[in-house]
C-alpha cells in the first residue's frame, strides 16, 4: 500500500480513506481483484493446448499461492480456474 500511496503523492491513511469513500472497499482488495479479473481474462483466452498452465498465468498476476489463488478465483467466477482454461 505504500508504493501505491507514493506514487499517488498522498499519505497512506488518505489512500485508504480515498478507496473507501469512492470504491467502498480497500486499496490492497481493490488491487487484487484487479490481478484477479487480469488472470479470468488470461484464462478464457489461454489455448491449453499449447502449454499454459494455471500456475503460469497465477503467476504472472502475482499469485504465489495456488491454493489462495485458486479459492479466490471460485468464490469470484463460481468455476475453478483449472475449468475455466479448459472451457
Amino acid at each position: 500500500m505504500a508504493e501505491i500511496a507514493a506514487a499517488a503523492g498522498v499519505h497512506p491513511r488518505a489512500l485508504q480513506f480515498a478507496f473507501r469513500r469512492h470504491l467502498d472497499t480497500a486499496p490492497t482488495n481493490y488491487v487484487r481483484k484487479v490481478r484477479l479479473d487480469r488472470a479470468h481474462r488470461d484464462l478464457q483466452n489461454a489455448d491449453p493446448s499449447t502449454g499454459v498452465t494455471v500456475t503460469m498465468i497465477a503467476n504472472r498476476w502475482g499469485f504465489t499461492h495456488l491454493g489462495r489463488f485458486s479459492a479466490d478465483y471460485r468464490s469470484a467466477y463460481g468455476i475453478s480456474p483449472s475449468r475455466t482454461l479448459r472451457s
